[in-house]
């Protein structure tokens, strides 16, 4: 490729997402949407089969499934460089959009009218997320093994296991039993009874009391970048990692902090992922922003950089089809025990329980994206806390 073609490929894909990062609100499938819009229907780059392999690709790897096809497209036009660029255009809208949303919270969190207007986001947030759950769910649980798997998931978790450590130690039996269903068939009913047995111990022992520690840039770092590393399924499965590490384990976030941070990361365009610039900004100020962003985005960088020319041959394998569907369940298992932890902060009355139900009706009436709702509750809230009814 010549440099006078290497530059221009670059210019058109700084163009295209810095389009798409500045426009392509509504969640994942929506941005995949619009870039297959773009990439194969108008400038047609790549035919829809190719695009389509690249989609199931991203299944494989760890990340935001938008946002590697955006670094996967790049890679495809113009290379390493071509990946580097299409990836930060996409991200960087939704990044400052977010860091300019932390500011303003860290200033004026306490005014009224914005506390009227987060008492009625937490409730559709929480809807959104139910949804999410739910929509995922029935994805992801394709058989009985899975459902058994499922409940194990969800004991460890309450019983206070680490949640990577479960993702992964989950995803890896799930695999195995998928893939060679007779090596722990011999186990069902054994495990059945014994999860059965923990699991209303293990929810007990979800409810103590939080210590904080210290905050610790190096921490902060790390973390975010471990949960890149690990973080499958959807984008709001980056919630179960930051409710069970920052609120449960270190204490450098409470449960109401990290439904704003939520809320907030609903009105940017761009990856979902954006939230963790917020949360790293109310923690620990603009390194903490600047170390979060890194974090939950570099591993995708390298994935995709590294697998790119290998994935498409490696979904074909049975192994990789079970690992999917293991790994799959085991995030939305995650998801739905942060579920249960956030409902006393985010319905902690009848009015609060109304936002939730109106949001909820209103999704499966009209279909109302996740943007909708989040404004929806945000009206809501200032009305019922402006008529004293909150």
């Amino acid at each position: 490729m010549t440099k006078q073609l290497m530059t221009q490929r670059l210019w058109e894909l700084v163009l295209l997402f810095g389009k798409l990062g500045c426009t392509s609100f509504g969640g994942p499938a929506v941005h995949i949407a619009m870039l297959e819009d773009e990439v194969v229907k108008r400038r047609k780059w790549m035919t829809r089969e190719y695009f389509l392999d690249l989609l199931g690709a991203t299944n494989l790897i760890p990340g935001p499934n938008s946002t590697e096809m955006a670094l996967h497209v790049g890679y495809v036009r113009a290379g390493l460089l071509g990946l580097i660029t299409a990836g930060l255009c996409f991200i960087l809208p939704a990044v400052l959009i977010t860091l300019g949303f932390a500011w303003v919270y860290q200033e004026f969190q306490t005014a009224p009218a914005l506390a009227s207007v987060l008492y009625g986001i937490k409730p559709a947030i929480l809807v959104v997320i139910l949804l999410a759950v739910w929509k995922l769910g029935k994805t992801a649980l394709k058989n009985w093994r899975l459902g058994i798997l499922g409940i194990g998931v969800i004991t460890a978790l309450f019983l206070g296991m680490n949640e990577v450590f479960v993702l992964v130690l989950g995803s890896a039996i799930g695999t195995l039993w998928l893939w060679k269903p007779k090596i722990l068939e011999k186990l069902k009913r054994l495990e059945i009874l014994v999860l059965g047995a923990l699991l209303p111990v293990g929810i007990a022992q979800a409810t103590g009391t939080i210590v904080p520690t210290a905050i610790s840039l190096t921490k902060l770092g790390w973390f975010f970048l471990k949960t890149g590393t690990v973080l499958f399924g959807s984008g709001y499965v980056l919630v179960a990692f930051l409710e069970t590490g920052l609120v449960s384990d270190y204490g450098w976030l409470t449960r109401q902090q990290l439904l704003d941070a939520v809320a907030m990361g609903q009105f940017t365009p761009g990856p979902v992922l954006s939230t963790a610039t917020f949360v790293g900004y109310i923690i620990a100020g603009l390194p903490g922003a600047l170390l979060a962003t890194i974090g939950i985005f570099l591993p995708s960088f390298v994935f995709v950089a590294l697998l790119n020319p290998l994935i498409p041959r490696l979904r074909q394998a049975s192994w990789t089809s079970a690992f999917l569907d293991a790994v799959n369940l085991c995030a939305v298992a995650l998801l739905g025990v942060v579920v249960v932890k956030l409902l006393p902060s985010s319905l902690p009355n009848w009015s609060a329980w109304g936002i939730a139900v109106v949001a909820g009706i209103a999704y499966w009436r009209w279909q109302l994206s996740s943007v909708w709702l989040v404004l929806g509750g945000a009206f809501c809230g200032w009305l019922l806390v402006s008529l004293g009814y909150a």
